[in-house]
């Protein structure tokens, strides 16, 4: 009999036994691959990845090594997690020559593993956390990954998106406001507790809300942790996670990836901390980051701290649906456990990047 809380299990039979459904189930996906010509025999299914949203697994399938990615177990916020979106981008953006992963196969049918999923190829390289590997970290590598992570940036900005297909990806105009409305209502949605600090910061955003240059792809959560980089040398691989991919502001993904990028005086924060290995010495700082995306557009940043306050803010009310789904018992992550206080430490930071601390 399966265990309750096995993720993954060979048939529905055994699915049917569990209290929480599984996130894979073997057999029918086994059926699925072959219908795709992808690999041939059983399934070793191992989760990778560092990420804490969508579920990444890597399948190893006779000489294959394919990756699946997945929602996670729900009940999950409306529209959020879309991995058949995600997948569109990447079919989009890889016959450009932009660095994202292939996709192998898609499947709709949620009979399948009990979600919609998308199949892509193994590429190995590092995502890059809390170590950096030798390879990466001699002479000038801390450096030249954190330029790469600033071009692959401006490249994804200058991407003709409705020359590439995406002009109904998402509206040009609005982008900010709309982020306000959706994450605020997503606040309500995930809010374990009182958040009036939240509360505040969505006052002083709609309050101070800046003009958008024009639109762009917005990758949506543009950082260190959602990047691979070449095994042997700091080369940008591969773009990854593009859930809360759309278009609009390209300064929105300036100020998360700037947001999200730690610097050795930064106090531990949850989404500093995801990729602290930015702390060690040698790494470009947030503003020789900052100069090099100007340098590189000639857009001014003048607004930057603005973008920077609505990154923490959105990130807040993200990992605050997170915690809810640790509270509920629908995930064992145990990053989540610590995101009780961990949202609060989020709050504060945004409360003092918008001088209202």
């Amino acid at each position: 009999m399966a265990r309750p809380d096995s993720d993954v299990v060979q048939t529905a039979a055994e699915a049917a036994q569990l209290e929480l459904e599984p996130l894979l189930v073997l057999e029918p996906l086994s059926e699925f691959l072959d219908a795709a010509g992808l690999g041939a025999g059983p399934i070793a299914a191992e989760e990778i990845g560092e990420g804490h949203s969508n579920v990444t697994y890597l399948l190893r399938r006779g000489s294959e090594r394919l990756v699946l990615r997945r929602p996670p177990r729900g009940p999950l916020p409306p529209s959020a997690h879309d991995v058949l979106r995600e997948a569109r981008l990447l079919e989009a953006l890889g016959p450009l020559g932009y660095p994202v992963p292939a996709v192998l196969a898609r499947c709709e049918d949620v009979e399948v593993v009990g979600s919609p999923f998308y199949v892509m190829p193994f590429i190995d390289g590092h995502i890059l956390a809390g170590a950096l590997p030798p390879a990466l970290g001699a002479g000038a590598g801390p450096r030249l990954i954190g330029e790469q992570l600033v071009d692959r940036l401006v490249d994804l900005h200058a991407i003709d998106y409705a020359a590439a297909g995406l002009g109904d990806l998402g509206r040009p105009d609005g982008y900010l406001a709309r982020q306000l409305k959706r994450f605020g209502g997503l606040l309500e949605v995930n809010a374990t507790r009182p958040l009036p600090e939240l509360e505040r910061i969505a006052e002083w955003l709609a309050a101070n809300l800046p003009d958008s240059p024009a639109a762009t792809i917005v990758h949506g959560d543009y950082r260190l942790g959602n990047v691979m980089y070449a095994p042997a040398e700091p080369r940008l691989a591969a773009v990854l996670d593009w859930e809360m991919a759309t278009i609009g502001d390209p300064l929105a993904d300036v100020g998360y990836m700037t947001a999200m990028w730690a610097e050795a005086s930064d106090p531990p924060n949850p989404v500093g901390d995801l990729s602290e290995v930015t702390r060690e010495r040698g790494f470009p700082t947030r503003a020789e980051l900052v100069g090099r995306y100007e340098a590189a557009t000639g857009l001014s940043l003048d607004a930057l701290p603005w973008y920077q306050v609505l990154a923490l803010w959105k990130a807040a009310i993200f990992l605050e649906g997170s915690y809810k789904r640790f509270r509920s018992g629908t995930t064992a992550d145990p990053y989540f456990a610590g995101l009780g206080e961990g949202v609060e430490k989020l709050s504060r930071l945004a409360l003092e990047r918008a001088g209202l601390s």
